[in-house]
């Protein structure tokens, strides 16, 4: 079984020497411009949320009024009554329920059937594609990268949250800043006091010193101004069934504070589900829910918070039929989740068919390019064009003109 990983598709995609040279700029040093260059409060602010493995799409937005469903995955399939009704034939997950009522609110779109020309079965050809926005490649340049290049050069403007930076925010001039959750793990208890203390510093020493006292005193007051998400999180960041929500706690706090970023990238992984799939993904669709729908409703309190966009996706859907160990092998389309205060909720997008298939597998009804494009658009106030070349459609994902 080829699964993928963060660090593998890193090490795949040729980009650990752009991720290994990612920005040197740090935690203390977004502090600083949150407090002295904060991000004006009407700025909008994406947050990509990775989920790796190839979550299986259709049983995340489920045909379950559809009789080809349940023909070519019996054991697997959900019943109607078991699914949140979305209307056409569709339902979410029961792992879901949060999300639901962002559907209700009228703060979630579903884009359906969402990939690209000439689809790849590989976990990592296909992320790779993913997060160049290049189905030709490959690339040396992720779109997020190619964003930073053409708008300000800032490494502060797109932060990971993941231990090491993604493809997605490297740009051929300036790169994203990598900023993993155990990156400020101060001591605690006796040590941690003694620690605190050498940054109070002392009249007349020595220059040196006096440096290094200042550097502990900024460290500090960098752990003051993130607040407990950091401190708390540090132990399970990556990995544990509360890795996303750790990140997207320390994305909200950032987002409050006025943190200069306009890019947050997180995310999660284990959806390589090519056996005993329905409870690992509901499982795995409950730790979405309960991060991304918390975290959303955390963001309606605060004028910031309201800017904020939070998008969902996978590398690629599973295919359409099941396997023989109660699980899908690696398939096509699948559908993209786009949430937020200033989202129009609903479907865009045609629902791939379950009789008309390509080899077993699901047909695109939606370039995956034109999701991005949106973004670029309505998002980052940016032209897609020079990130992700001529032709791109807006999809009406937005309320606001």
């Amino acid at each position: 079984m080829n699964t993928l990983t963060r660090r593998r598709f890193l090490a795949f995609s040729g980009m650990a020497t752009a991720a290994a040279a990612a920005t040197s700029a740090g935690w203390m040093e977004l502090a600083d411009r949150a407090r002295t260059d904060p991000l004006p409060p009407g700025a909008p602010v994406l947050v990509l949320v990775t989920l790796y493995g190839g979550n299986d799409g259709l049983n995340t937005v489920v045909p379950a009024a559809d009789p080809a469903y349940h023909s070519a995955r019996p054991d697997l399939a959900y019943d109607q009554g078991e699914v949140l009704d979305l209307g056409e034939g569709l339902g979410l997950n029961p792992g879901l329920p949060g999300l639901k009522g962002q559907w209700d609110r009228g703060t979630l779109a579903i884009v359906r059937g969402v990939s690209y020309p000439k689809p790849d079965r590989s976990h990592f050809r296909s992320m790779d594609i993913w997060q160049t926005a290049d189905p030709v490649g490959p690339s040396s340049t992720g779109w997020i990268g190619r964003w930073l290049d053409a708008n300000g050069r800032d490494p502060l403007a797109a932060v990971s949250l993941e231990p090491v930076l993604p493809p997605l925010l490297a740009g051929a001039a300036t790169t994203g800043a990598a900023l993993p959750l155990r990156g400020l793990a101060l001591p605690r208890g006796e040590l941690g006091t003694a620690f605190a203390a050498m940054g109070s510093g002392d009249g007349g020493e020595p220059a040196l010193q006096a440096t290094a006292a200042r550097s502990i005193a900024d460290l500090h007051r960098t752990v003051d101004t993130f607040g407990s998400a950091l401190g708390d999180t540090t132990g399970s960041a990556g990995k544990g069934s509360d890795a996303l929500a750790a990140q997207l706690e320390v994305v909200a706090r950032c987002v409050e504070l006025g943190a200069p970023s306009r890019v947050y990238s997180v995310s999660l992984g284990g959806f390589d589900t090519h056996a005993d799939e329905r409870d690992t993904q509901q499982r795995l669709l409950s730790e979405v829910d309960a991060a991304v729908s918390g975290f959303l409703t955390r963001m309606t309190g605060t004028d910031r918070g309201r800017q904020v966009v939070v998008t969902v996706y996978s590398e690629f859907g599973r295919r359409v039929a099941a396997n023989a160990n109660e699980g899908t092998d690696h398939g096509t389309a699948g559908p993209v989740l786009v949430a937020g205060d200033g989202v129009r909720g609903g479907f865009v997008g045609e629902q791939p068919s379950l009789t008309d298939l390509d080899d077993g597998d699901l047909k695109a009804t939606t370039d995956f390019r034109d999701v991005y494009a949106t973004l670029l658009t309505r998002v980052l106030g940016a032209d897609p064009e020079p990130v992700l070349g001529p032709g791109r459609t807006e999809l009406p994902l937005f309320t606001a003109a």
